[in-house]
């Protein structure tokens, strides 16, 4: 069933560019293979779901510092078998990830996609995550880290650009400068 909405909002989305429309592509024909949400499934990877969350001002981005790939990125993380939308797995992502409760969305359907490698662990092989991104914004801004995450710190939109994290992050924060 998840796999079918997501297939609906990727048909939905409006490619920003032709790397997006590449990563669309990819994602459409990860929707039609075994098991597109299992975190074992590593040739070439799977789903997740992620957010970028506005303050109530919509002036900052919530981010969190990453322990595992030690930068700042969006809270995100596996699609769980339980999620029923995409919306609803980037939610409870943030919720999990920074405390951050009540978010609602800014927009129907993605927001962004990305198809980004996580290098491999001990415990998984190299592989990449077809990451479906959401834009929420918070009632609040208050936030606590989990031990998933060293830290979580709201960041002026201007001011993404100095912090350490990479182009994926980078490029949708230009979008949502765009966008308020």
């Amino acid at each position: 069933m998840l796999a079918a909405t997501i297939r609906k909002a990727l048909a939905d989305y409006a490619p920003s560019d032709d790397r997006e429309g590449a990563f669309r592509e990819r994602m459409l024909a990860l929707c039609d293979s075994g098991d597109p949400f299992s975190r074992t499934s590593f040739a070439p990877g799977h789903f997740t779901a992620s957010a970028f969350v506005l303050s109530p001002d919509r002036e900052r981005v919530l981010l969190i510092f990453h322990k595992k790939l030690a930068r700042w990125l969006q809270p995100g993380g596996h699609v769980e078998p339980t999620d029923v939308s995409i919306a609803g797995a980037a939610q409870r992502e943030v919720e999990e990830e920074t405390a951050v409760l009540g978010t609602t969305p800014v927009e129907a359907g993605l927001f962004d996609i990305d198809i980004h490698d996580i290098p491999a662990r001990r415990d998984a092989a190299a592989h990449e995550h077809f990451d479906l991104r959401v834009l929420l914004v918070a009632p609040d801004v208050a936030v606590r880290a989990n031990d998933e995450v060293e830290a979580v710190r709201w960041v002026k939109l201007a001011d993404v650009e100095q912090l350490e994290t990479d182009e994926s992050v980078l490029r949708a924060v230009r979008k949502l400068r765009r966008r308020v």
